[in-house]
């Protein structure tokens, strides 16, 4: 292998996300419509004797290197699945660029970044469908870090269809510095058993398209997550009045808020604005990844 290999572990935002079902064992089904914004956190890997693993970056301090962390349970599980394909050990690096407990992938992107790195280096393909297995091993998210690509999510987020085609579009993310435990909003959760996503146009091409299906649906969590954190709702309206912005709404189960552009101004400028209006919160603008990713 080289001295050192990279991954990056792209930002995850639910641009609608519907509860279905409360299952018998606890769980909740889901439907989803996730995209991937060019936001990430990075991942540098080199041979060593043994696993170990530093993290630094902007939201490092909000993370430790323990054997449980994600990226580490990642490596761990792949080894003992393909034992003759990883090699003895790896010293990692993961630069935390994103908020934690965010609602945007996180802690599921490293791992799956993880993941791409251990079956990059592999000396013989394995198979995406194995590679999902055991991501899905991880976290309900994993799965489609493993893509990071757009895509609809069913299920627990172990059901996966990659779209075809995605209009090109632009994302400002905007977190305002509390962590959000998912537990805590789906036990606020008021409705288990809300209808499904509408289905999606064939081909989706066109920004207008995306936004006349997107307001027909939801984020399910967003309600109960603005009772806990008022912040997300006031984020949310701001977000709204931005020029262009086509929708704002709660990513995952926040406190990330989403302002989607059909051009890359509009979503500076709108970074700009909720800058000025909250200097002191996380902000963050790029294009969204493409379904050729």
């Amino acid at each position: 292998m080289a001295d050192i290999v990279t991954q990056a572990a792209p930002a995850k935002i639910n641009l609608a996300l519907h509860v279905t079902r409360r299952r018998e064992d606890g769980y909740h089904d889901l439907e989803s419509l996730i995209v991937f914004a060019d936001l990430c956190d990075e991942l540098e890997a080199s041979l060593a004797g043994s696993d170990s693993l530093i993290i630094s970056g902007p939201f490092g301090g909000k993370l430790n290197a323990e054997p449980n962390n994600l990226v580490l349970r990642a490596v761990s599980a792949f080894r003992a699945r393909w034992p003759e394909l990883a090699p003895r050990g790896l010293a990692l690096s993961l630069t935390k660029n994103l908020p934690v407990a965010a609602g945007i992938g996180g802690g599921s992107a490293d791992a799956a970044a993880a993941l791409r790195m251990l079956a990059g280096l592999s000396p013989v393909p394995i198979a995406v469908s194995d590679l999902s297995d055991l991501a899905a091993g991880l976290g309900a998210d994993v799965p489609a870090c493993l893509l990071s690509r757009p895509l609809l999510a069913r299920g627990v987020g172990e059901i996966l269809s990659p779209l075809q085609h995605f209009p090109g579009l632009f994302v400002t993310l905007v977190n305002p510095g509390v962590a959000v435990a998912t537990a805590d909003i789906f036990r606020r959760l008021r409705a288990h058993d809300n209808y499904p996503l509408p289905a999606l146009p064939d081909p989706l091409t066109r920004p207008a398209q995306l936004g006349l299906w997107l307001a027909e649906t939801r984020n399910d969590l967003e309600p109960p997550a603005i009772k806990l954190v008022p912040e997300i709702g006031i984020v949310i309206e701001e977000m709204a009045q931005t020029a262009g912005c086509i929708l704002a709404r709660m990513s995952g189960s926040g406190a990330t808020v989403f302002g989607l552009f059909g051009a890359e101004g509009q979503a500076h400028d709108a970074a700009a604005q909720i800058r000025r209006l909250h200097p002191d919160y996380w902000v963050g603008t790029a294009p969204l990844l493409g379904a050729g990713n």
